[in-house]
This record gives C-alpha cells, sequence and structure tokens, in this order.
C-alpha cells in the first residue's frame, strides 16, 4: 500500500477475548487497523502495535453486542475511509488498494460493497456481478464484512449500530442488515463492486440456538424495525423461502405466528 494512502484507510475488526495481535496474520491484515475486542474476564485497556509498517490499536472492553463494538470502533475511526471487518474473513492482497481505487473512481459513491468468497464453496455467495446501485429492496443479502464507507458520512448523517439486535444483544441476528437498511434510507448512496477483498469462512454463531420460539420471535421483531408498514409480509416472505431450513422444527404457520407474536409482545412492552 503505498505511504500516502495509508492514513486514508482503516479497518474497523470486531472481535472477542483476544490477548495478543495474532489474528492480524490470521486476517491478513495490510493496512491501518482498530480492533474491538470485548472480552468477560480482562479490564478496558488500549494497546497499539505497528504492525507490517501499518498502526494498530487494539481496545478491550468488559462487554457484549456486535453492535456496542463497532459503535465504539466508528467513533475512534480517523480515516478517510474505513471497512467493517469480523475476525473470520481473510484478506486478498492489495485489499486497501483495490478499496481506495474503487472510490477514488467513484466519487459518488458514499458507501460500497465488496465481493467476501465464503469458505466452503458449498455456500452461495452473494456476489456483484457488475458495479451497481443498492436500494432498500436489496440490501438485506448484504453483510457489514464487505462494507467500505466515507466516514465522513457517518459522522454527518449520525448513523450507528441498533444495540438491540445481533450477537450478545438482547434479540438476535440482523445488526447488519438493519444498519444497511438506516444507511439507504438516510440517503446514503451504497454501491456493489465486483472486486474480491477476500475471504470468509462460515461457522456456526456462538450466539444461534436453533430454530427456537426465540429466534423466530426475534425474527419478526427485527423486520418490524426494518419496516413496521410491511412487517408482515417479509414475515412471510421468509417463512415461505426459509420453510425448507426450518421444516423439521415447525411448520410455516407456526412460525408465522411466532413472528407476530413477537412483534406484538414487544409493542405491548413485554418482549
Amino acid at each position: 500500500m503505498q505511504t500516502e494512502n495509508k492514513k486514508r484507510f482503516q479497518v474497523l475488526i470486531v472481535t472477542m477475548n483476544q490477548t495478543d495481535f495474532s489474528l492480524l496474520e490470521k486476517m491478513n491484515i495490510q493496512s491501518n487497523a482498530l480492533i474491538g475486542n470485548q472480552s468477560t474476564t480482562r479490564d478496558m485497556s488500549t494497546s497499539d502495535i505497528v504492525y507490517k509498517g501499518n498502526e494498530v490499536i487494539m481496545y478491550t472492553w468488559n462487554e457484549r453486542g456486535v453492535g456496542l463494538n463497532r459503535n465504539n470502533l466508528i467513533m475512534r475511526a480517523d480515516a478517510e475511509i474505513v471497512l467493517f471487518a469480523d475476525d473470520d474473513v481473510i484478506y486478498d492482497e492489495g485489499y486497501a488498494d483495490t478499496i481506495l481505487k474503487a472510490f477514488d473512481e467513484h466519487p459518488e459513491a458514499d458507501a460500497i460493497t465488496f465481493d467476501v468468497v465464503p469458505i466452503p464453496d458449498t455456500i452461495n455467495p452473494c456476489l456483484n456481478k457488475k458495479w451497481h446501485r443498492i436500494r432498500w429492496y436489496n440490501c438485506l443479502k448484504y453483510g457489514a464484512p464487505r462494507l467500505a464507507i466515507r466516514t465522513k458520512v457517518l459522522r454527518e448523517k449520525n448513523i450507528y449500530y441498533s444495540l438491540l439486535f445481533g450477537g450478545g444483544a438482547k434479540y438476535s441476528s440482523g445488526e447488519d442488515s438493519l444498519f444497511i437498511a438506516e444507511l439507504i434510507k438516510r440517503g446514503v448512496k451504497i454501491y456493489g463492486c465486483p472486486q474480491k477483498i477476500g475471504h470468509v469462512t462460515f461457522e456456526t454463531s456462538s450466539w444461534y440456538e436453533g430454530y427456537t420460539e426465540k429466534y423466530f420471535k426475534d425474527k419478526g421483531l427485527f423486520f418490524w424495525f426494518l419496516s413496521p408498514r410491511f412487517s408482515k409480509l417479509l414475515c412471510m416472505q421468509y417463512c415461505i423461502r426459509r420453510k425448507s431450513l426450518f421444516q423439521e422444527a415447525c411448520s410455516v404457520n407456526v412460525a408465522y405466528n411466532l413472528m407476530l407474536k413477537g412483534i406484538k409482545e414487544y409493542k405491548k412492552g413485554c418482549y
């Protein structure tokens, strides 16, 4: 990475229970980075290292919640462009230059999603086939660990992650989709770029407990936060499209009613 570009770019990595900087080699980090390290056994601390000529700072917090972790890093980011990252991503050589080049060639873009290929390759990847605008209706398939954004946009729009959803929060996954949807609702121009920047290893989340009653209630509530007006329709399409995944646990009708139950109980203040 060229010297003049180093301070333009940072990777914001969320992780847990790290005791050293070994994940930098594992992830093939080749740029400046901030690490949000949530730990249940360590007190709050800050440590830094120069890794292969790049400035890396690790913040350790005794707290829980993926959204909270990302927000803490957003508040501390000082580069022109930041890339959201999880600790299971392995980046390609030259990823930072690829990202900066895309932003330089497309000044109209406030944020860009890049391709991150899943491992194992049996998982169907969601890849960008061409340069295109991402809208509200097609944004749910894009996760955070492929999203780069101009930091000034986050500051100007004052947009942060929901603290209600995601690993370690009260309600299960959905924080990435809510964040991206909120960006779009607030006028942030997001584009998809058909450039690969790395791989991601898909493992079962430590927060996932199967297709339980809570899973469906949380999913329904997620759709309500996404769009109160269309939440019932979103719940129904989810049940129909994903029924093969949960059919051993319950029927479509049971799943749908549990999703509506989550919304109803939340409105009453009892969920």
